[in-house]
């Protein structure tokens, strides 16, 4: 099963870059970053099954040391997404505090992109 939460967040991305907007470029690239995190296995600290004799610890064989990556499911990554939305209010929240309206903006845009992201794949989905 394969969401389209990721193609969507990539393809705002790739418009919000061409546009040169920081801020929703910025938040856009967090929430792809977060999944694709998620995704990675842990790394094996245990001996390389196979060796090379000529490399001590080097792995020999095409994709010996290649790991296959989690697959998130769409409520998975819907959930990191909206983590990261939750980071920025409360980021919005503290740069309003101490007065620092830019940044405050910044993450503002950053949360009304993401959630739109959000309502556009919530509405396709169900």
């Amino acid at each position: 099963m394969s969401s389209s939460l990721r193609p969507v967040l990539r393809t705002r991305l790739t418009t919000a870059m061409r546009e040169r907007d920081r801020a929703a470029v910025s938040a856009l690239r967090s929430a792809v970053a977060a999944i694709e995190n998620a995704e990675a296995v842990p790394v094996h600290d245990g001996p390389t099954p196979t060796a090379s004799a000529d490399v001590a610890g080097a792995a020999v064989g095409l994709g010996a040391t290649e790991a296959q990556r989690r697959l998130l499911g769409e409520d998975a990554e819907r959930s990191l997404v909206l983590a990261e939305v939750q980071s920025l209010v409360e980021a919005e929240a503290a740069y309003a505090a101490a007065g620092d309206r830019d940044r405050a903006q910044s993450a503002a845009v950053g949360i009304a992109v993401l959630t739109a992201v959000l309502d556009e794949v919530g509405h396709d989905s169900h």
